[in-house]
């Protein structure tokens, strides 16, 4: 497995539309199990595949809940391909979002308490689930990634532009 490069704002291919998965493939498997290396690595709990400039309809979540309070988070690894939200609830949550891509930056965002996805799983068969909570926010933060948008997008311009400059000043801090 490979560590692959995130992709980070502002490279265009965040804006990209990924395209539907065709067929399930040895190559889109090993896509999948890059993905999830990636995001462990990153520390993540979700990674879509245009954030690694693969535009393909692949989303990779694991929420790694802990066992316990004080426990080692126990890995639950989810896998998405050609997820497509079928209902989304009129009630609404608010969640403290981040993003790979938008490193250490984060924001409440409004989505969705609930919602509906089908997709099909690494071994191409069908499934379709109702989610609420976390990981209704995290499938609906990858499923826009899919479609080119970013959490930053649901936020005010102001907000938006205090996190884009909060990032610059980091990077250039860094470098």
């Amino acid at each position: 497995m490979t560590v692959m490069t995130i992709l980070e704002i502002p490279h265009p291919g965040l804006r990209e539309m990924a395209a539907p998965v065709a067929a399930i493939t040895d190559e889109t498997r090993a896509l999948i199990d890059d993905m999830f290396e990636t995001m462990y690595d990153a520390r993540g709990i979700g990674l879509a595949a245009t954030q690694v400039g693969v535009l393909q309809r692949v989303v990779v979540i694991d929420l790694q809940e802990p066992e316990e309070p004080e426990g080692e988070p126990v890995r639950d690894p989810k896998v998405f391909v050609n997820p497509e939200l079928t209902w989304t609830s009129e009630e609404t949550a608010t969640y403290n979002e981040g993003c790979l891509s938008i490193p250490e930056q984060y924001a409440e965002v409004e989505r969705p308490a609930r919602c509906r996805v089908k997709w099909l799983d690494r071994d191409g068969a069908s499934h379709e689930e109702e989610f609420d909570g976390l990981m209704a926010t995290c499938i609906q933060h990858e499923i826009d990634h899919l479609n080119g948008v970013l959490f930053i997008d649901h936020i005010s311009r102001l907000k938006r532009d205090m996190i884009v400059k909060k990032l610059a000043k980091a990077r250039k801090a860094a470098a």
